[in-house]
């Protein structure tokens, strides 16, 4: 398994998704947050929604998981935002389904209205709270979003949606610094990931996010995790089982690969 990014010049990053991603036999992706839609932040998002159809469009796999938060409710009871474009993707993604990839969706806490259908099945498409993927070595990956390891969503959920607002500001801002950037040639620059990484608490919470993951793959004898929930992409070893983190399509576009070789 292999973690790919996008953060390429778009033309680069098609090649590179062409030559690489194609035929692989699994891909996870997580959190795209379709119908979320700020005003400020909207250059950024529609980029990073064309750059998943892309990427739907120029890769095959026999499997296909996402990886919760795909859909943005708690934004959809807010306010509702749907347009043409988020009916591309999933058509793209049932079109694959029917076409003969096995699709898994294992909802997150944005989406977990979804998780009232949890094993269902529709053709090739199934609905997971999680589930255990077999890799081409053999070794076992528990897949799950994660999201109940986070002490905030499971018992302040109220806190919870206030992050997510303060997200939601941080990627407003975001946007704004990044088309000041852009008249001075630089490169993309992320707010969120930097305040992220530089505030000791947020260092903090991923540390232990990462290390409850890791207990869970162990007490299920797995000996690796594939989760996403905390928009940080990642691929290493935490005390002898091997952490995969997808990352998101809001600001990463970052998928998960496993090749047949």
């Amino acid at each position: 398994l292999v973690l790919h990014g996008a953060e390429s010049h778009e033309r680069a990053w098609v090649g590179f998704a062409l030559i690489f991603l194609a035929a692989s036999t699994a891909r996870f992706l997580s959190t795209r947050y379709l119908n979320r839609m700020d005003e400020s932040a909207a250059p950024a998002t529609r980029e990073a929604e064309f750059r998943l159809l892309d990427f739907l469009r120029h890769t095959e796999s026999e499997h296909l998981y996402l990886v919760g938060d795909l859909v943005d409710s708690w934004a959809l009871r807010k306010d509702w935002y749907w347009d043409q474009l988020h009916n591309d993707l999933i058509q793209k993604l049932l079109r694959k389904a029917r076409k003969g990839t096995r699709l898994i969706y294992v909802p997150g806490n944005h989406d977990e209205n979804f998780r009232d259908l949890a094993n269902l099945r529709f053709g090739r498409a199934a609905v997971l709270e999680e589930t255990v993927h077999v890799g081409a070595t053999g070794r076992r990956y528990l897949v799950l979003h994660g999201d109940k390891f986070d002490g905030v969503v499971m018992f302040a959920p109220w806190l919870a949606r206030l992050g997510d607002t303060a997200y939601e500001l941080s990627m407003g801002l975001n946007a704004s610094i990044n088309r000041v950037r852009r008249l001075f040639r630089l490169p993309y620059w992320s707010l969120s990931a930097y305040l992220k990484n530089r505030v000791k608490k947020a260092v903090e919470f991923i540390s232990r996010f990462e290390e409850a993951v890791v207990r869970e793959a162990r007490a299920r004898r797995c000996e690796g995790v594939i989760c996403g929930h905390i928009h940080t992409p990642d691929d290493r070893m935490i005390d002898g089982i091997h952490y995969l983190n997808d990352g998101d399509w809001v600001e990463s576009c970052t998928a998960l690969v496993e090749h047949f070789d």
